[in-house]
């Protein structure tokens, strides 16, 4: 059977050479090679299986690397977390840092991005640290702090023009979710509500919380209403509340993950922009929909 083994490279720092293509291409006895982005993004069709000490030695390479069907890698619902995903922070450490205790957060978060305590519980002590904070602060956080990852609106434009969903689930809040879809143009977007009174946070969050089986319950979702086989989905994310839902997926997609949320994706991207993504299914950088 056909496969493809797909490299993508980092943008700014360019890895795959003609030596490279020639070198993987050789090993693979390829049938033929696709330039998606010239040493940027190369696809590679093969006939034979891949050998352990191959996996191995693409691991090693300084790009990202995934071996799929190509008959089937084309996706028709995107499903993605956003904090250190389709943003390049988190927002309630943000928010935190505007009230001078990001210390007494950070740690919370990063505990629960590795799964070593309950996110339910973690993500309600952490809210509660942001009791007075003024919702009009919330804005100056965006605007001042939140940067999108680059690639986010290409994914995202890109797929809904080739007339895929794109579905934006967080176990963040729906002010930054809704603010980041109209920049990206996510078609659905959900997240946690964060409960005020008199123009400030009361540190409560509203039920019920936005956790790693809303995730996975969303992707199942929306693949039922688009009559979707389980292949035509991809999910992203980086922490361990994204698990279930890259488990759940056609193709699962570690971003920059965590060390378990890795191991339980498909494909890991640790070098490559969010437009990974689109190279593994497939579309030249000419195919790409610019905002």
């Amino acid at each position: 059977m056909t496969q493809v083994l797909t490299l993508v490279s980092n943008t700014n720092d360019i890895a795959i050479t003609s030596e490279i293509k020639d070198k993987y291409a050789d090993r693979l006895d390829a049938t033929y090679t696709n330039w998606l982005h010239e040493n940027v993004a190369l696809d590679i069709f093969f006939d034979r299986d891949i050998t352990d000490d191959l996996f191995n030695a693409l691991k090693e390479e300084d790009f990202d690397f995934a071996v799929q069907d190509p008959i089937t890698r084309r996706k028709m619902l995107l499903v993605a977390d956003m904090d250190s995903t389709i943003i390049q922070v988190e927002c309630i450490d943000e928010l935190a840092d505007f009230l001078g205790i990001k210390d007494n957060v950070s740690h919370i978060t990063e505990a629960a991005m590795r799964g070593e305590i309950d996110f339910k519980g973690a993500l309600r002590e952490r809210v509660a640290l942001l009791k007075g904070l003024r919702v009009s602060d919330l804005e100056t956080v965006f605007n001042e702090r939140v940067k999108l990852t680059p690639g986010a609106d290409t994914l995202v434009r890109t797929m809904n023009a080739n007339g895929a969903n794109t579905v934006l689930v967080s176990g963040g809040f729906t002010y930054f979710t809704e603010r980041v879809s109209n920049l990206t143009g996510f078609k659905v977007n959900r997240a946690n509500i964060l409960l005020h009174e008199n123009g400030e946070l009361t540190g409560e969050v509203a039920d019920p919380i936005v956790d790693s089986d809303t995730k996975i319950n969303t992707l199942n979702e929306f693949r039922q209403k688009d009559q979707l086989e389980q292949f035509e989905t991809m999910a992203v994310g980086d922490g361990a509340n994204d698990i279930p839902m890259l488990e759940g997926a056609g193709l699962g997609v570690g971003f920059h993950p965590f060390p378990a949320t890795a191991k339980a994706s498909d494909v890991a991207i640790n070098h490559g922009d969010l437009t990974a993504l689109l190279y593994l299914q497939g579309y030249a950088h000419s195919d790409f929909v610019e905002s």
